[in-house]
């Protein structure tokens, strides 16, 4: 699905007329994020957002994921899976699975961390449990009430905000903010901008911390696109922040291309791709999430050698105060379970 360009613009026509739409979707979903969750034998950190769409939670996941190992911690990363075929519960393995089994986020995260892979939580935290994970990283899942969470860290882009604050599909909101303002332990802003400055203030007077963090592109990456005229290209939640932190990083990108979140690229298409960045001289390039897709598509991984992957980790400005804020709220955590 491609976000409706009206959800980032001020209240129009059409956010109106879906607002009874978005009333009716956000009761439902406020009420079921009040139910009770089934608790596990580890504490759950769970990385999700208010609304639809990307804002950065699977680097936000794998940042974390470095922090709590630089703890002690043995974190296992569980994921619904989006866009894969299995049911699970199973831990990933990039040599055996393709994105079209687990899906193309749980694909890129498993060369970095464990991952599990189910589209019932419970299930992959009883996994995860099993796997050795002293704590278990929720990758997404802030709305459904299935599994209890210790901490629901909330990831939201500086730039872009809430939009136009509107619930789906009025707007991109998962659910009326109040009650998920209320169930919010922090905050993680990515990048610049100050469009996030209206929640962020919501979520200062519930008390919740605020941690600023950036995008940091791999220098290896920046190196190969120095000095290259290229053809970016990107479906993912929010293409327009992967087009702006090329351009940002020094890359000279000459045409975008958006594809939806998640698109499953055939091979038509990386020929145009292809055909296309050699009529203007151009080097294509995409994101670690898309290549994760192309890879693992037998009929493709001829094609990718020609497409170069441009990688980012996130950087939090103060890892010393996320860090103190996990120690003291895992062993909290363990004390009540």
């Amino acid at each position: 699905m491609r976000e409706p360009g009206f959800w980032y613009r001020p209240p129009s026509w059409m956010s109106r007329a879906l607002a009874p739409l978005g009333w009716a979707y956000g009761a439902v979903t406020a009420r079921r994020m009040a139910r009770p969750g089934a608790r596990t034998g580890v504490p759950v950190i769970c990385v999700g957002n208010y609304h639809v769409g990307g804002a950065g939670k699977t680097p936000t996941t794998l940042a974390l994921a470095e922090i709590l190992r630089g703890m002690g911690e043995r974190p296992v990363v569980v994921s619904r899976g989006y866009g894969g075929a299995l049911q699970g519960p199973v831990r990933v393995d990039p040599a055996v699975h393709s994105a079209a089994d687990v899906g193309d986020e749980p694909l890129m995260m498993a060369s970095r961390a464990p991952v599990i892979v189910a589209r019932a939580r419970v299930a992959g935290a009883a996994l995860a449990q099993a796997e050795g994970a002293s704590v278990v990283l929720l990758d997404d899942g802030f709305q459904n009430p299935a599994l209890a969470k210790d901490v629901a860290l909330i990831v939201i882009d500086a730039s872009r905000g809430l939009g136009n604050g509107g619930v789906f599909p009025a707007g991109p909101l998962r659910a009326p903010l109040a009650p998920q303002l209320a169930r919010t332990d922090a905050l993680v802003v990515i990048g610049e901008g100050r469009a996030a400055e209206g929640v962020i203030a919501a979520s200062a007077r519930h008390g919740a911390p605020v941690w600023r963090a950036r995008l940091v592109p791999d220098v290896a990456c920046v190196e190969r696109l120095r000095d290259k005229r290229v053809l970016a290209f990107a479906g993912i939640g929010d293409p327009a922040r992967f087009f702006a932190t090329l351009c940002a990083s020094g890359v000279n990108v000459v045409t975008e291309r958006v594809f939806d979140d998640h698109h499953p690229f055939t091979p038509d298409e990386i020929a145009r791709l292809l055909a296309d960045a050699r009529a203007q001289a151009l080097m294509l390039v995409t994101t670690e999430k898309d290549m994760a897709r192309l890879r693992s598509d037998a009929r493709l991984r001829d094609e990718v050698t020609a497409i170069a992957t441009f990688a980012v980790t996130l950087a939090f400005d103060d890892a010393a105060a996320v860090r103190e804020f996990l120690t003291q709220r895992l062993a909290g955590a363990r004390q009540t379970a």
